[in-house]
């Protein structure tokens, strides 16, 4: 996923991933403060209690991150913004890395309930809703706030996790192309269902969630034709990608980096046929990694060679 920084503010750096909050969010944070003052005798225990939620979503877009790292993929940006977070995840292309790099969010808010549930049970042990109402009310908040996150987001609606989730399991066994554009495809008919609620609700805040949830999803839909007509592509014997073990198409889908000519990497061994440019380098146009071409070699009979640029 491409990430964008415009109208953002950089938070800090930590483990190597940048947190940026978009400015939106002060505005939405403002007015979500002020709608819930009836439940603290405080403005400040809003305050708190927003903080608290900017807190859950932080720690779920790292377990995104951390997770993708652990696979081997990259991860290191991460938006906060009045809808929630995004971690900017980059796994390998196989289904297995992307799985567990969408499943490791959800699973950090999983992680939270005993945690909140086991507070929330010792500030009634203690009489703190009688004694420290404030107290008690913003650990109730924090669970309920725990647990409104977690049921939306592994709702089986893409881009939601829980979509994406469904996709990865069905990658495994209609593969790359064909599960995204099922996972959108019933992304769509859910995102029906977030429209009919905004409409009935009379609610703008849903409506905008539905309206992004769409957008995203639309993009999902074009991209799965894209893999689609790129998936029937011919594919060259001898030679797959490290990574995601996929073998090359057959045809002029490589740059060269200094002449900028179209070639056949594994028809001529990563040497540009126009200015005899040797790369040492080559792309996997499936999972965007790149090798050296001896990497790519399953055959004895396979040539050896550099690599180069995509276009």
């Amino acid at each position: 996923m491409q990430s964008s920084r415009q109208g953002s503010i950089h938070l800090f750096r930590i483990a190597g991933i940048d947190l940026f909050l978009h400015w939106s969010w002060f505005l939405v944070a403002a007015y979500e403060i002020q709608i819930g003052r009836g439940r603290y005798t405080s403005l400040t225990w809003n305050v708190l209690e927003y903080l608290a939620l900017f807190l859950i979503v932080l720690l779920h877009e790292f377990g995104h991150a951390l997770a993708c790292r652990q696979v081997g993929g990259t991860a290191n940006q991460i938006m906060l913004w009045p809808l929630g977070g995004v971690a900017y995840v980059n796994p390998p292309q196989r289904p297995g890395a992307t799985l567990w790099s969408i499943a490791a969010g959800p699973l950090v808010n999983v992680a939270l309930l005993p945690l909140l549930i086991g507070a929330l049970i010792m500030a009634r042990a203690m009489g703190l809703p009688a004694a420290m109402p404030n107290v008690y009310t913003l650990v109730r908040s924090v669970l309920w706030i725990d647990v409104g996150l977690l049921a939306f987001n592994i709702l089986p609606i893409y881009p939601l996790d829980g979509g994406q989730m469904l996709r990865s399991l069905l990658w495994f066994v209609l593969g790359r192309a064909r599960s995204l554009m099922a996972a959108t495809v019933l992304g769509l008919v859910g995102i029906v269902g977030f429209i009919g609620i905004a409409l009935w609700l009379r609610s703008v805040w849903w409506g905008v969630i539905a309206l992004f949830m769409l957008m995203n999803c639309w993009a999902g839909l074009r991209h799965a034709r894209e893999l689609l007509v790129f998936a029937r592509i011919p594919r060259r014997q001898g030679f797959a990608c490290p990574s995601c073990r996929t073998s090359p198409p057959l045809g002029p889908y490589w740059t060269c980096g200094q002449c900028e000519q179209p070639f056949d990497a594994f028809e001529t061994g990563a040497i540009c046929p126009r200015c005899a440019a040797r790369h040492p380098m080559t792309t996997c146009l499936d999972c965007r990694e790149q090798f050296p071409m001896n990497e790519w070699v399953v055959d004895a009979y396979a040539r050896h060679s550099g690599g180069l640029l995509t276009r």
